[in-house]
């Protein structure tokens, strides 16, 4: 298979790159990279539960988000362009209250001004927990400025 990425991250280096984010402070952990896809996990604990013990949405949202939107900017050439976040959504489908849940991220459309990401995040069990689609932009790095 063809590779989707610009430059192949390792997992290690996409672990460095989000240690001071707030998917560092989530524990949210890189473990594998594919040729077209990402894997992560995170922790259900105390940082990432609502107050009634159960895996919160938001925190789904981020693991989601934070894949997405790195798999997003390993695929362009980050010297001329970032990817944003423009439009998330998630179907929270099975309730988690223990372990690790695992976001596996695939794209379903790489363009030169938009893509968008498949974001699943499994339990421990291997039941689908949180389908999750993340829309982004490839914008201009020098409008950052």
């Amino acid at each position: 298979m063809t590779t989707i990425w610009h430059r192949t991250p390792t997992a290690e280096e996409l672990n460095q790159l989000c240690a001071d984010s707030l998917a560092g402070y989530l524990a949210i952990d890189f473990i594998e990279v594919g040729d077209d896809y990402l894997v992560a996990q995170m922790p259900v604990n105390d940082k990432t539960k609502q107050p009634y013990g159960l895996l919160h949405g938001g925190a789904s949202c981020v693991l989601a988000e934070t894949l997405g939107s790195v798999a997003a900017n390993f695929t362009i050439n980050r010297e001329h362009n970032h990817c944003v976040g423009l439009e998330i959504n998630a179907n929270h489908l099975r309730p988690v209250t223990s372990g690790l849940v695992t976001g596996i991220v695939k794209s379903l459309h790489i363009g030169r001004k938009t893509q968008v990401w498949d974001i699943k995040i499994y339990n421990e069990q291997k039941n689908l927990s949180c389908v999750s689609r993340l829309t982004v932009a490839v914008i201009d790095k020098l409008k950052l400025k």
